[in-house]
Formats: C-alpha cells, structure tokens, sequence
C-alpha cells in the first residue's frame, strides 16, 4: 500500500512540476500593461515596506528563484528578473515576500533558517545511513533508527516550509493587488502562478512523510 502511495506522489510531483512550468510559460507571453519587469516590481515591493538592505540580482537557471537570509539577497532567474508579464512579477514578489517575513522576524522562517545547517550536514551521509540500515537490519536495528531520525528532519523541513511559502504568495498578492501594479486579469494569472508553485511544496511534504512512514514500517517489520 506503502509503495502505491509512493508512486503516486512521485507522479503528482511530476505532474505538479510540468504544471508549473507551462503556467509560467504560458503567463510570460502575456505584458503586463504598465510594462513592469520583475526587478522594477520586487524593487517597488522592497520600497513600500522600507527595506533597503536587500539586493535584488539576476542568478542562471529556470525557475531558480529564492530568497538568501544569509546575505539578503532577492536571487531571480533571468526570466523573471527581465520578464515584464504576470508571471515574472507574480514570482519576484513571492521572494519579496521572504524578505518582507525577514524583516518582520516572520518566526516559521526563523526555524526553517535554523534547520538549513543541520539539513546540509545530514543530507550528506544520510542516504548511506538508511540503505546501511536496511543491509544491516537483521544484524542491529540501530543504524536504520538514527537513517530515521535523519530523514525525519527533512520531513520536518518540508512541513515547516508550507506556511513559509504560503505566506510569503499572500504578502506579494496583497500587495500587488493593493498597489495596483497589475490589473485584475493579471492579478488571476498571478496567482494561478503561485499556486502550482506552492502545490509542489505541498505534493513535497506528503511525499517525505509517506517516504518517512515507509522506513519506518521496514523497522518495525524486523521487530515482529
């Protein structure tokens, strides 16, 4: 049951992914009609919520957009930093967004902040941990027990992210509705946007809790 379950979310995923890809491309065929670009929207953002030390710039890459607590940068691919469409500007203010959560000590960013270090760390030697585990289940459990606990965090992890990114899309759709720098119909496809971005967090979230109860059914299997 397990794995059909597994497949599935892997195929949502999938699924979720190539939605996005194709509502972007898609909505960055439409102009904005006050010919903004994503720069000159996340700027304008930034400015309405008197955030001057953040830097916006332009990184490679296709939908590689995020925001850098570290160094307070606003980092957006190349396609939204110069797309002047829906899209563009719907995806520049979500990271605004973010800069706006860190502004304001948005706690839930403060802890997913605090998980990155310990999750690059992990993510190393985790998998080798877990299939060292399942090889060595017959032997002792307790490699498989600490692959859990790792992999747990992730889950965590991407649990926390949900009212991250969630709110991070509410902050730049009110605020794009509000300073009217899109019309209505424009305000539609941003939006649209921003929620087959967030559904590939949430499809994210269920496939690690499903992948977490998955490993954990095997130790409890070699307990009977």
């Amino acid at each position: 049951m397990i794995w059909i379950i597994l497949i599935l979310t892997g195929v949502a995923s999938m699924a979720a992914q190539w939605r996005l890809r194709s509502k972007f491309e898609k909505y960055s065929k439409t102009p904005l009609q006050n010919g903004l670009s994503g720069e000159e929207a996340a700027r304008r953002m930034l400015a309405d919520y008197a955030i001057t030390d953040v830097r916006i710039t332009a990184v490679e890459g296709q939908l590689t957009d995020h925001y850098n607590p570290g160094n307070k940068t606003v980092n957006l691919s190349r396609d939204v930093f110069y797309g002047r469409n829906a899209a563009a500007v719907a995806v520049a203010t979500h990271e605004c967004g973010h800069a706006v959560q860190h502004a304001k000590a948005y706690s839930m960013l403060g802890l997913r902040s605090a998980l990155v270090p310990m999750l690059s760390l992990t993510s190393r030697f985790m998998p080798i941990v877990i299939i060292a585990g399942i090889f060595a289940l017959q032997t002792t459990p307790i490699p498989l027990m600490v692959g859990i606990g790792l992999f747990a965090l992730t889950t965590v992890f991407s649990f926390v992210t949900l009212p991250v990114e969630f709110d991070a899309s509410n902050r730049a759709l009110a605020w794009l509705e509000r300073s009217g720098v899109v019309t209505p119909q424009e305000l539609t496809m941003s939006k649209d946007a921003l929620w087959w971005a967030a559904s590939t967090y949430v499809i994210a979230a269920i496939s690690s809790l499903v992948t977490l109860i998955y490993y954990i059914s095997i130790l409890n299997g070699r307990r009977r």
